[in-house]
């Protein structure tokens, strides 16, 4: 007769080849950090709802430092007018943007009085801080020195976002391969890095032109689609950021100190490649 065990018989991996012994060898968690992951939650009160309110932050901070691998990744490749492979980088962001939009539907399910019972203990912290947010924000090329500010007392991290200010936005890498194709004003790809891209009618017509003859112009024509599909999913992130934080706390001014919903409806209104969505209503 096999040695084969009966449907009632608890199976055991091992039958199969599993790995069950770890002396002195990685394992999972010892790949993954984990001990280090998961000790890093430390709620400052007994509401029960702290320590959602920190694994979605922890996780959204995971995501983007992820986003940053890959935008730092597709800038270079399109700068070395390598188009093919940064799009799936940049398709890449538009998941991850579409994981942070879901983190919000898990925060929701925390109600006003749940977040009132742990807010104090937050002090002035707020994800108005998140210096990899900004890091973001200033790669997409929402620039805006002013908040270098709230990082002012981490001298290590000023640096680092005034690095990238010095860098090429992404749609900066975009408008220069553009230019390869039809000249575009020289004041648009030599305006000083760290101010941001303001629309240009010329910018505006090039895109057009490119939309005009997609087949001749075919990278650029998915290089523009994959820019307006990551722009899509950060405009949703933000509007659910705004929904979420009216749900909870109403038009109450942030931890941070901003006006809370009021500052978070302004930055609805930021256009991060606006050539490539005023130009729709043209075609």
């Amino acid at each position: 007769m096999t040695d084969t065990p009966s449907r009632n018989q608890a199976f055991d991996p091992a039958r199969d080849g599993a790995q069950m012994s770890f002396d002195g060898r990685m394992s999972y968690s010892d790949y993954l950090g984990l001990d280090a992951i998961l000790s890093a939650q430390h709620p400052l009160s007994p509401a029960h709802d702290e320590l959602l309110f920190i694994v979605q932050h922890q996780t959204s901070e995971l995501w983007m430092k992820l986003a940053i691998h890959e935008l730092n990744a597709a800038r270079d490749l399109l700068a070395a007018g390598t188009m093919r492979p940064a799009f799936k980088m940049l398709a890449r962001v538009s998941r991850i943007f579409e994981q942070l939009n879901n983190a919000w539907d898990v925060l929701r399910t925390m109600t006003p009085s749940d977040y009132t019972t742990f807010r104090e203990t937050l002090g002035q912290s707020s994800g108005f801080q998140s210096f990899q947010y900004r890091q973001i924000e200033f790669m997409l090329g929402n620039r805006n020195t002013a908040l270098l500010r709230p990082h002012a007392h981490r001298p290590e991290i000023v640096a680092a976002l005034e690095a990238e200010l010095e860098r090429p936005s992404l749609y900066d890498v975009a408008l220069s391969a553009l230019d390869r194709v039809t000249d575009l004003p020289r004041a648009v790809l030599e305006r000083p890095r760290a101010q941001p891209h303001v629309a240009d009618p010329a910018v505006q017509t090039a895109w057009q032109s490119v939309y005009a003859d997609p087949a001749g112009h075919w990278e650029l024509y998915e290089l523009a689609e994959k820019l307006v599909d990551l722009e899509d999913y950060f405009r949703r992130w933000r509007f659910n950021h705004v929904t979420t934080v009216e749900r909870v706390i109403g038009f109450k001014r942030g931890t941070g100190g901003t006006g809370g919903v009021s500052y978070l409806k302004r930055m609805l209104e930021t256009e991060l490649f606006p050539e490539l969505w005023h130009m729709r209503t043209d075609l």
